[in-house]
């Protein structure tokens, strides 16, 4: 070996080592090259979602979601377990466990700000009641509420009207409406299934004291300007659904006439074990089902996948729930 070869050796064996130094300090600064993974951080659901209606805005408000057994009995209550799971199956759903949403709406009329439904209510569920909080969060304050819309009287809708021990209106400038056949209902306390004396002592706690303060609707009464009820008896004696209209944009609000957008929308005729009249839910299902799919008109509904808007399709002698996409962003 030439004195020169030997010299060329030495200087790429110098590169080569300056090089792999190199390439070790880079290593060292990549990410996870030597740190710890990123930590996990757990599910995020979003839990606000704003739109235009014509001139109003409209805010869907995620209160909470519950997660429980299920779907049967609780839908298909009139058919046998084996047949719900195998359809909860079929839509790929888990078959021994439901989860249940809960979205509240507030719309802005330019005039008046207007809440349907006061949601759970702090401590009724460990994973429900944040719809004070999350007004909020929408850009509202508590005391910005003009009106407070209740659809029906169950826990999950009424259970935000007080808060504290005390029972201090939890949207102290607001007005209230209610049905007057659900509020007559809950009020003068007839046949009230064992399972709901709970839920009309509750209703007279928080309920019955705003009386006062109250609208009773019948028919197609209107809450304001551009937003009227319409009927939608059997989940509960008197519930309201509302549709909500501006510069000919319309968008119902159907609380539960369905409560799962698969069970309850796809097999309308199943029977829910949370409807009051079993079979006159049925029937209001169809009734409204029909009325939006033919007309397309675009739903809320309280327990639809959050954001909980979207359309019904028929399909057959059956419907689908569809989400809405981006038919509202512009």
């Amino acid at each position: 070996m030439s004195q020169n070869q030997h010299a060329l050796t030495r200087r790429d064996a110098l590169k080569m080592a300056a090089g792999a130094a190199s390439l070790a300090a880079l290593g060292s600064a990549l990410p996870g090259a030597a740190q710890a993974a990123a930590p996990m951080l757990g599910p995020v659901r979003p839990t606000v979602y704003r739109v235009k209606l014509g001139a109003f805005e409209v805010t869907n408000v995620l209160d909470g979601y519950r997660i429980g057994p299920g779907p049967h009995p609780t839908f298909g209550n009139n058919q046998t377990a084996d047949t719900v799971q195998a359809y909860a199956r079929a839509n790929n759903l888990p078959p021994t466990t439901l989860e249940t949403v809960f979205t509240n709406t507030i719309v802005n009329t330019g005039k008046q700000l207007v809440l349907f439904d006061t949601g759970n209510g702090k401590g009724r569920m460990p994973t429900a009641g944040n719809l004070r909080d999350l007004v909020t969060t929408a850009g509202y304050r508590p005391e910005q509420i003009d009106v407070v819309v209740i659809t029906h009287g169950h826990p999950d809708h009424i259970g935000g009207l007080m808060e504290g021990a005390g029972g201090t209106p939890s949207y102290p400038n607001a007005r209230y409406v209610f049905g007057q056949v659900e509020f007559d209902y809950w009020r003068k306390g007839d046949n009230i299934a064992e399972a709901r004396r709970p839920n009309r002592d509750q209703f007279m706690k928080v309920a019955v004291p705003l009386a006062d303060k109250s609208t009773f609707l019948t028919g197609e009464g209107e809450v304001v300007p551009g937003i009227r009820a319409v009927p939608a008896f059997g989940h509960s004696p008197g519930m309201m659904a509302f549709l909500i209209e501006s510069e000919g944009q319309r968008v119902l609000n159907w609380a539960d006439v369905a409560n799962n957008s698969v069970f309850s929308v796809q097999q309308p005729d199943w029977h829910v074990g949370f409807d009051h009249d079993r079979d006159a839910g049925a029937r209001t299902r169809r009734r409204i089902f029909d009325m939006v799919a033919t007309d397309k008109l675009a739903v809320i509904g309280y327990h639809m996948p959050f954001p909980s808007l979207g359309y019904v399709e028929k399909v057959g002698t059956s419907f689908r729930w569809v989400p809405a996409s981006y038919q509202f962003h512009s």
